[in-house]
């Protein structure tokens, strides 16, 4: 059995409040031109503050860009600045689209079935 002084205790919720404020956030970044790189999508958003990764999402047949990805920032704070000024900016011509990622719903149905025997 662990028991904590006072102190120890003041020392540990100390630590989960710092922890708790550097949580990272994943934001989603749509409607990018297909022409910006990962480079280029990390130097747009790092204005905000320390980025963890940037990411473009492109097909894996082409490898051309899908026009969306994720920028990863180390504090929640900044992503939701980043959120804020960033969401229908222009870029290149572009109105981007900026808001939290959600996690992909696993009983989501797929968006095309190319299935032949369905009739």
């Amino acid at each position: 059995m662990f028991v904590c002084s006072g102190k120890d205790d003041l020392f540990w919720k100390d630590i989960i409040n710092k922890l708790e404020k550097k949580m990272s956030i994943k934001l989603y970044v749509g409607n990018l031109p297909f022409t910006v790189t990962e480079k280029e999508l990390k130097e747009l958003f790092s204005p905000f503050g320390d980025i963890e990764e940037a990411t473009i999402i492109s097909d894996k047949y082409s490898g051309r860009s899908k026009g969306f990805g994720f920028v990863t920032f180390t504090d929640d704070e900044a992503g939701k600045k980043a959120i804020s000024k960033m969401d229908g900016k222009d870029v290149q011509g572009r109105e981007i689209k900026v808001n939290e990622a959600r996690p992909l719903d696993p009983d989501r149905k797929p968006r095309r079935d190319f299935r032949r025997d369905r009739y």
